[in-house]
């Protein structure tokens, strides 16, 4: 009794043969087209002639068992993942985006003056605050409320959470650049700025206090002006 040898199969996968260098040249022109193609425009990128549709139909016989599929939607051809293999795509995404210049200034000043209400905040910035700047912040989980400020209206303040400190490699809020620091690397202006308030609850109370007192000053010099008037009269 002979006995026939068996050739077994390895794991090899073949990819489909016995095409001719034309039906290769669609299979090519499909697989790297950036969209979906019709077969005008296949036809049109073939160096000759040929029954694009037939070959289109072939090499989607021939991929019909395979991870890639070919495929047609709407009379357009391309390449796709099987389908049954579509979970395995799944991938999430980090993008990154920039700052607006205005979201860098909020933040800032959120953490050098926290607890700060939006209304101290755009006092401190000079400017009213732009669309959803603050949001954005408290998006990225660096900026939340921090109770509310006992005032009338009750405004929310805003501060800064770990998410911040741990983005920012910082342990603690303290870590953060001093005024001299910073006029050292030569960010602020350090010779306008009182270090006994800077970074603190106190800078906007001062900075109010202030106002008052040009107020009431203004009072004064008009008062006085209008007493000298009426003494010389």
């Amino acid at each position: 009794m002979i006995k026939k040898k068996i050739k077994k199969k390895d794991n090899v996968i073949n990819f489909p043969t016995k095409l001719s260098s034309l039906e290769k040249e669609v299979e090519a022109i499909v697989f790297a087209a950036a969209e979906p193609l019709d077969i005008k425009t296949i036809e049109s990128k073939v160096s000759k002639k040929i029954d694009v549709e037939k070959t289109l139909l072939k090499l989607q016989a021939e991929y019909s068992g395979r991870g890639i599929n070919l495929v047609c939607i709407s009379h357009k051809w391309s390449f796709r993942t099987s389908p049954n293999l579509s979970s395995l795509m799944i991938q999430e995404k980090t993008v990154e985006k920039k700052l607006s210049r205005a979201a860098i200034e909020t933040l800032s000043i959120i953490v050098y003056h926290q607890p700060v209400t939006r209304a101290e905040i755009e006092e401190i910035r000079g400017v009213a605050f732009g669309t959803n700047t603050l949001e954005i912040l408290m998006e990225l989980n660096w900026v939340k409320p921090g109770g509310r400020k006992n005032v009338p209206g009750k405004p929310i303040q805003y501060v800064t959470t770990d998410d911040f400190l741990s983005h920012f490699n910082l342990q603690k809020l303290s870590d953060l650049p001093t005024v001299d620091e910073l006029g050292a690397a030569g960010l602020i202006d350090s010779s306008n700025i009182d270090n006994a308030i800077f970074g603190t609850g106190k800078f906007y109370k001062e900075k109010q206090d202030d106002k008052k007192e040009d107020i009431y000053s203004n009072i004064d010099e008009m008062l006085n002006s209008t007493l000298d008037s009426e003494n010389d009269k």
